[in-house]
């Protein structure tokens, strides 16, 4: 780029006579923010697995757990776990010191159908509004009592769909006054570098500033595990993590 450059302006410059040190700068500028754009911004990606106390599976099978008692208890697959999320801790700034893309309005959605919210996790960042469509024939009560958003929906059902704009950062458990089975989670952060894992436990979070910050594994009932990471200006990084029942206080 630089090489090419002067050849372009010293063209303008015969047309445009004493604007040519005006012009100069502007094309020195524009390439500065072609190459800060595109240049500075790295991938996180890796996988999530869960696993469950050593030990315990051999009593998967036989003794008090085959009989009637037990026999239907089912018992946590932590192979098959999933919604799994991904995101840097707290706040992240861009170059102005100011939050990433606070300036972005954005809507999601969790649907009612089937007496079941979908998707049962739904992370956002701070701001962003929800709407709650109900897509049965019969009423929902859509409610939470959280602390970082309570909210209550009342009784409706469609066409009417109501919404929730969440702007404090945390869990918000999400009920159905009628339904025991209907919950969710909305999982409010910070900033917009997070990733919902897929059926295989990947991840992966796209277009991060430089920078070092602290990276969360989050998952509804394990503890949260967190690494310290260092991105890149450009490139791919990977972080793998692997949560189960540990690092908390034995009484």
């Amino acid at each position: 780029m630089q090489d090419q450059s002067p050849h372009i302006i010293s063209r303008t410059e015969k047309h445009a006579g004493t604007d040519g040190d005006a012009l100069r700068c502007i094309a020195i500028l524009l390439l500065w923010a072609v190459v800060g754009a595109t240049g500075q911004a790295g991938t996180i990606s890796g996988v999530v697995r869960a696993h469950g106390k050593p030990g315990t599976e051999a009593g998967a099978a036989g003794g008090k757990y085959d009989s009637r008692q037990f026999k239907f208890a089912e018992r946590v697959n932590y192979e098959e776990m999933h919604d799994f999320v991904v995101y840097i801790d707290g706040r992240v700034l861009d170059k102005t010191n100011t939050s990433a893309k606070t300036a972005q309005v954005i809507t999601r959605r969790v649907k009612q159908e089937g007496a079941m919210f979908d998707p049962h996790v739904l992370p956002v960042m701070t701001g962003t509004r929800v709407e709650w469509p109900n897509n049965d024939s019969i009423l929902h009560n859509v409610f939470s009592v959280s602390e970082a958003c309570p909210f209550d929906l009342d009784l409706y059902k469609a066409p009417v769909i109501k919404s929730v704009k969440f702007d404090k950062p945390g869990r918000v458990d999400v009920f159905c006054s009628i339904h025991t089975r209907m919950n969710c989670i909305v999982l409010v952060v910070e900033n917009p570098y997070f990733a919902s894992t897929n059926e295989k436990g990947g991840y992966s979070i796209t277009n991060v500033p430089p920078g070092t910050y602290k990276l969360k594994a989050w998952h509804e009932r394990l503890p949260a595990q967190s690494q310290d990471i260092t991105v890149p200006e450009t490139g791919d990084m990977k972080v793998d993590f692997a949560l189960g029942i540990k690092d908390l206080p034995k009484l």
